[in-house]
């Protein structure tokens, strides 16, 4: 079983809500769940679609064939009629539309009818849609009427029953009413226990939260805002302050004078942000003040295409900020390596008191997966600073003491008999204004290569997923994780072919632990394979080590990698050598 549902429709037409519940029950049933969205930058109108993968087996991506398409306007159809499988079904309300359509793969249900004679209002269709997908698949809807009473928990009787009345008329309708659907679609029985499914935003503050954080700025910005909203969500019960700042530079700074003053913080936002925020990343780096920030990426330049993917800002993030000084950068490929990087970013910038940047972009701050659990277990936790009886007892205290590691003692302002000075200009142990050559070098060469040595020495090396002497390897980088996972598994039935991803990005991994290049340079075919136009990540690993990959697959139209189209370029790269 492996079944792709589209959900196509205009904003405000409740996509995000068929398509959501859908992906839920689904989890909940057991099933492996991948999904992604495509929208606008819009309130209404448009077209926007929530595409859902449902299978027996894990998936990580999407796929361009549409088993079951929940046509809710005109365009949906139009657009997407030619993305149906060989046993694809569009189901759509002929009367709603003002349009009837004839074919094997049109299936005319009454959403709108059924809502007002079942439900008792219209606007339960969207529930009918979800009971009709459930009644084509031959699935029960006990889970459903499970989700229903719990979204609808705090609203009264009456909008309780009529969703669950809603969703059995959607469901015996398509049940009873298709004559096309016999034997087209066949479910596998479920695993016995319900999956966790999580998006990456979602991940991302997850692990934040469990990470100790206690002060959170943004403002918000497509498509880093779901974060501050996770975390905002949890604000209360895990005594977190939240606040919305005025732009991009109060967040940052806001977030480095809570650091400062001895808590675990954090900010978010995309490109543009960003753009703003670096005066404040260089303060961090001479300050050695610790602060994590999640970049997500959209398409650029200014405030280009804001809703859709891409993995543009790459070297913005390496080189952004005026000045030299460390930052480590992560990007997690999928919401599991979200939770426990963003664990090990604030680990990193603690310990080594410096800017941590996790990259993510729209793609996978809205894409869904499914895992049974997070280990809780593997998260780490550690007080770095120096705190009331350890600080007391000090005879003396310089904040930027030159130490063997470059990391100085880091104590609370305020409260111990020390005195803590910082400045942003260059400075002395102590911290006051310096302007003589010999102490900036000896600064530059704390602050920068005696971190960035020890720095290099953690960073992960990249994952190898397939044989260890692949003819063919694959790089890639971030959120194409799982596209590049599963084109491997497509194409090794014909190929020796191996994945070599990369989520621990700079400074670059040492050798030591895994000498990735040697698979580099033994194959055959090497591909850097990213969602951008100039091949960023490849212009990394030719500038910090030389080589050079042999090709490239670089997509830059806003929209993610499919399984099918990206091995079938692969595919042809291979027949073409």
């Amino acid at each position: 079983m492996d079944y792709t549902i589209k959900v196509g429709g205009e904003a405000g037409q409740g996509i995000q809500t068929v398509g959501g519940t859908l992906a839920r029950l689904f989890a909940r049933s057991g099933y492996h769940v991948f999904t992604h969205q495509d929208y606008e930058s819009r309130v209404r109108g448009g077209h926007n679609f929530y595409q859902i993968r449902v299978a027996d087996n894990p998936v990580t991506s999407s796929r361009d064939s549409v088993d079951i398409l929940v046509a809710l306007d005109k365009d949906s159809i139009t657009l997407h009629e030619r993305e149906l499988s060989d046993i694809g079904l569009i189901i759509y309300d002929a009367n709603a539309l003002k349009l009837e359509y004839d074919g094997p793969h049109f299936y005319d249900i009454p959403f709108d009818s059924l809502a007002v004679e079942h439900g008792g209002n219209k606007i339960m269709s969207n529930t009918v849609s979800v009971g009709a997908v459930l009644g084509i698949l031959g699935m029960k809807l006990d889970i459903l009427d499970e989700i229903i009473n719990k979204a609808f928990a705090k609203k009264q009787d009456e909008v309780i029953r009529g969703n669950l009345l809603a969703a059995k008329a959607g469901h015996d309708y398509a049940e009873s009413n298709c004559e096309n659907c016999s034997g087209r679609f066949h479910t596998t029985e479920a695993a016995d226990k319900a999956r966790m499914l999580i998006a990456g935003n979602d991940a991302i503050g997850l692990g934040a939260v469990s990470s100790g954080l206690k002060f959170f700025s943004a403002y918000p910005m497509t498509p880093s805002t779901g974060i501050m909203n996770y975390i905002a969500g949890k604000e209360e019960e895990y005594g977190i302050i939240v606040e919305q700042a005025e732009d991009e530079i109060s967040a940052i700074n806001m977030a480095l004078g809570a650091s400062f003053a001895g808590v675990r913080s954090m900010t978010g936002t995309s490109g543009g942000g960003f753009a703003l925020m670096t005066e404040g990343l260089s303060l961090a780096g001479i300050t050695e003040t610790p602060v994590v920030i999640a970049l997500a990426q959209r398409p650029g330049p200014a405030t280009g295409l804001p809703t859709r993917t891409e993995q543009g800002d790459l070297q913005f993030a390496i080189y952004g900020g005026h000045g030299e000084f460390p930052r480590i950068i992560y990007a997690p490929g999928s919401p599991e390596q979200a939770f426990y990087q963003t664990n090990k970013a604030f680990d990193m910038a603690e310990k080594y008191q410096v800017p941590v940047i996790i990259m993510t972009d729209q793609y996978l701050a809205d894409t869904q997966w499914t895992f049974d659990s997070f280990d809780t277990s593997k998260l780490k936790y550690t007080d770095y600073r120096l705190r009331g009886k350890e600080l007391e007892e000090l005879p003396d205290y310089k904040r930027y003491t030159c130490t063997e590691s470059g990391v100085s003692p880091m104590a609370l302002p305020g409260k111990s008999v020390h005195l803590v000075v910082t400045d942003s200009d260059e400075h002395d142990e102590e911290g006051h204004m310096i302007e003589d050559a010999e102490t900036r070098i000896l600064m530059t060469h704390k602050r920068l290569f005696k971190k960035l040595t020890l720095i290099q020495k953690e960073m992960e090396p990249p994952v190898l997923y397939g044989p260890d002497n692949p003819e063919i390897i694959l790089a890639g980088w971030g959120s194409t994780y799982g596209v590049i996972k599963e084109a491997v598994d497509l194409l090794s039935e014909n190929h020796n072919i191996s994945m070599l991803y990369f989520n621990e990005i700079y400074p670059l991994p040492l050798f030591d632990k895994f000498n990735y290049m040697n698979i580099l340079q033994k194959a055959k075919l090497s591909l850097c394979i990213e969602n951008n136009a100039s091949g960023q990540f490849a212009k990394l690993i030719r500038s910090e080590t030389g080589f050079e990959f042999m090709s490239k697959i670089n997509k830059y139209d806003g929209r993610p990698f499919t399984l099918d189209t990206l091995a079938g370029e692969i595919d042809a790269i291979i027949k073409g050598l």
